[in-house]
């Protein structure tokens, strides 16, 4: 999983997964610049990077908005003076409050499409343009196992989900005559502030998680629907990233890879 001196833009790199996948790259040599629309978290973990011995600066980005992305791409070009790696990893569950609500609203629907799917066709269609021009790159979109199967829970999530997982065909498709390869991984059950929030919702609407935490909620989900019985990690995602990242992986691509210790197989 070498990816000693790459250049590496981890979206949503700010916090829960996308920080474990910024410090896993950061551990296996890269140079990790964090951009998130939260600029302190960016920072904050950039300074995380600094301290493994690696570069790094945090960068303001807003998936949703064309000139934000535009700036983040240039700021960085003119620090680093080329991007290897791509992590889309920005993402949203909903819009505000969706925790008190029974059911999605238009809002929902709105924000998940910008986000999780027009977000990561934005920043690739930005960063890929060098990619082009050097000949090299390394994409990886953050999908999930929402993506492989229809759920009853946060549906709109799950929809944009399965089109990251198509998204990241037609990518590769179209990014493979330039030798950049792209991918996308699918995590499982992962203890986040986003979790978090799943389980407490579920726990004020279903009568058997009545009276339990939302960590207790998730822990009996874990047992119940990973077959080997424990969760998954932002570390898992970042391990699976730097392979699919580095050169081992240089005739992978279009790849969904499951990293959900057997919730979904496929």
């Amino acid at each position: 999983m070498d990816v000693t001196d790459k250049i590496a833009v981890v979206t949503g790199g700010g916090r829960g997964i996308g920080r474990g996948i910024t410090l896993v790259l950061a551990g296996n040599g890269a140079n990790v610049v964090v951009a998130d629309i939260n600029k302190d978290g960016a920072n904050e973990v950039a300074q995380e990077v600094i301290d493994i011995g690696r570069e790094s600066i945090g960068v303001k980005l807003d998936v949703t908005d064309q000139l934000s992305v535009d700036k983040a791409v240039e700021e960085i070009l003119d620090r680093f003076g080329r991007i290897d790696i791509l992590v889309n990893c920005a993402g949203i569950i909903a819009s505000p409050d969706w925790e008190g609500r029974d059911r999605h609203n238009e809002s929902d629907w709105d924000i998940n499409y910008e986000v999780n799917v027009k977000g990561i066709a934005r920043v690739t269609d930005a960063v890929s343009l060098g990619m082009k021009e050097r000949k090299y790159g390394k994409i990886v979109n953050i999908a999930s196992v929402s993506g492989r199967q229809g759920t009853l829970t946060n549906i709109p999530y799950g929809v944009t989900k399965a089109g990251v997982i198509n998204l990241t065909q037609a990518q590769a498709l179209e990014l493979a005559p330039f030798n950049i390869n792209v991918n996308s991984i699918c995590p499982g059950l992962v203890w986040t502030d986003m979790w978090g929030r799943i389980a407490e919702q579920w726990g004020k609407s279903r009568p058997q998680w009545e009276g339990k935490s939302g960590r207790e909620i998730y822990e009996e989900t874990v047992l119940v629907r990973t077959p080997l019985g424990r969760d998954q990690t932002a570390d898992d995602m970042g391990y699976a990233v730097s392979f699919l990242a580095s050169d081992y992986a240089k005739n992978i691509t279009g790849q969904s890879l499951n990293v959900s210790g057997g919730f979904f197989m496929n």
